[in-house]
């Protein structure tokens, strides 16, 4: 996405380095690894995927050989955008920007990355976002002149091919926040924030989408951003709207029908009273929705009914919310943690109680010099 259609959730924010200094290598060491954290760093000219252990008290401390080179390039500079690296299994999928190209990484002893063969192009200019479901893999292309959502199938050796006849061109300027399958991989939803136009399709059983009837949709506010399927009821979707200024934030909440139709939940949009919610996140038991505030920065907590309609429970502020910029957000497997990655180079860290979160108080870490980081996973 261009930096002028986020300036609302960005702006004032000066990029700051070294924002808090992580735990020490001595109170990593007397806690045990529980999993592991990657980003991808975004890099210009040489992209790579920094790579961090987990451990139980909440510290990040770096893999050995980290970062890990994917073989393509970022951008060097800001791409927001929901989904940029993504799990498959033994393997991470992560966007290479920069070339226009996708990038498989196999997850080897103690979280360390390697290559699986070359990237491969991204059939399309600027690829932002990727959706993972058992070996169906759809992108977003958010560059002007190649923007459109595009199919792979991912083979058992971790290559990627691309799916014929899968691709949806896209108008220039539509800049495709999200791509997400369900968790049936049966539903397909992308969000264009250049155009407050939401995208809903049906899958078929050999990968490829059928728009629903009457999308795109028009968005319940300006910039529809990050999105998430409920995981416990896969036909209810969620859409931030990042875009209609300070203090407005809302989250959109709808119902999505077998072709694909999206109707809203009653009550919808649903305030959380911050500035620029951009990137979501919700629990494993479905019950909890966390909402990324770019601008102002937090991070909003919504209770998610049966319905779908949503409650919000609280917003919470960052340790050192000076210059940053918070982007993806990602639970642990458990659930108990969740990890935001920011724009302007650190990952903070919080425990998670129901539907309120607690900071880690050597939150955050900081990523290697010279990332611009998007696009997190946590092991």
């Amino acid at each position: 996405m261009r930096t002028s259609r986020i300036a609302v959730a960005i702006a004032g924010m000066a990029a700051v380095a070294g924002l808090a200094v992580a735990a020490g290598p001595a109170a990593a060491a007397s806690s045990p690894v529980v999993g592991h954290v990657y980003v991808n760093d975004n890099s210009a000219v040489s992209n790579a995927v920094a790579g961090f252990d987990r451990h139980a008290n909440g510290s990040l401390t770096p893999i050995p050989g980290s970062p890990f080179a994917t073989g393509g390039a970022g951008t060097g500079s800001s791409v927001a955008s929901e989904g940029a690296l993504q799990r498959a299994g033994r393997f991470l999928v992560a966007v290479d920007p920069g070339s226009n190209q996708l990038s498989v990484l196999r997850i080897g002893a103690g979280g360390k990355l390697s290559s699986v063969g070359a990237p491969v192009w991204s059939h399309g200019n600027q690829p932002v976002s990727i959706t993972v479901h058992d070996h169906l893999v759809y992108v977003a292309n958010a560059g002007d002149g190649g923007v459109n959502y595009t199919g792979f199938r991912l083979a058992s050796s971790g290559r990627l091919r691309h799916l014929r006849g899968s691709t949806v061109a896209l108008p220039d300027g539509s800049q495709p926040g999200q791509v997400l399958l369900n968790a049936t991989g049966t539903k397909l939803a992308g969000t264009r924030v250049g155009s407050s136009l939401i995208d809903s399709f049906a899958v078929r059983p050999n990968g490829r989408l059928k728009a629903a009837p009457g999308s795109p949709y028009t968005a319940q506010g300006l910039g529809p951003f990050g999105s998430e399927y409920r995981p416990s009821k896969p036909w209810q979707l969620f859409v931030s709207n990042a875009h209609d200024g300070t203090g407005n934030g809302t989250v959109s909440a709808y119902r999505v029908a077998a072709d694909g139709t999206l109707s809203s939940v009653g009550g919808s949009p649903f305030p959380d009273h911050q500035t620029a919610p951009c990137w979501v996140e919700i629990t494993h038991n479905g019950r909890i929705l966390f909402a990324v505030n770019t601008a102002t920065p937090s991070i909003s907590s919504y209770r998610i009914g049966a319905g779908g309609a949503l409650h919000v429970v609280s917003s919470t502020g960052f340790n050192s919310p000076t210059g940053l910029s918070p982007f993806d957000a990602r639970l642990s497997p458990g659930g108990g943690t969740l990890w935001v990655v920011d724009n302007s180079g650190s990952i903070s860290g919080f425990r998670v109680h129901g539907g309120h979160l607690h900071e880690f108080a050597g939150s955050p870490t900081p990523t290697p010099a010279g990332a611009v980081p998007f696009g997190i996973v946590v092991t």
